[in-house]
C-alpha cells in the first residue's frame, strides 16, 4: 500500500504564491508519473499538471507559465510551485500517483487533498 499526503495549501492573495508538496510513502518499487488535479466546487476535477519518472512535464493551459511542477525522485516527493494565483485558481488540489509495484503492475493512488483559496 501507498500513501500520498499533500502539504502547503492555504489563503492566499491574487498574485500570491503558494507551493504544494506530494510525500508518497510505502511499498514503492517505482514511481511513474505524479500529477496534480484540483477540484473547484461544483465543477469537475481536472489535471492541472503532471511529470513523469524521467521529468517531462505538461500543464493545463489555465495555468501555463504560472505553475511549475518537480519532483525529487530519491524523496518520493512531488511539488507544485503556483506562482501570480488568481482567484480562479481556487479549489481542493489533489495529488496523483502511479506507483509500480514489486509485483510490475502498476497501481493508481490519490492523495486526500489540499486546500488552496485564493482571495483578498
Amino acid at each position: 500500500q501507498v500513501q500520498l499526503v499533500e502539504s502547503g495549501g492555504g489563503l492566499v492573495q491574487p498574485g500570491g504564491s503558494l507551493r504544494l508538496s506530494c510525500a508518497a510513502s510505502g511499498s514503492i518499487f517505482r514511481i511513474n508519473y505524479m500529477d496534480w488535479y484540483r477540484q473547484a466546487p461544483g465543477k469537475e476535477r481536472e489535471l492541472v499538471a503532471s511529470i513523469t519518472s524521467g521529468g517531462t512535464t505538461d500543464y493545463a493551459d489555465s495555468v501555463k507559465g504560472r505553475f511549475t511542477i518537480s519532483r525529487d525522485n530519491a524523496k518520493n516527493t512531488a511539488y507544485l510551485q503556483m506562482n501570480s494565483l488568481k482567484p480562479e485558481d481556487t479549489a481542493v488540489y489533489y495529488c496523483n500517483a502511479g506507483v509500480r509495484g514489486s509485483d510490475s503492475h502498476l497501481y493508481e493512488y490519490w492523495g486526500q487533498g489540499t486546500q488552496v483559496t485564493v482571495s483578498s
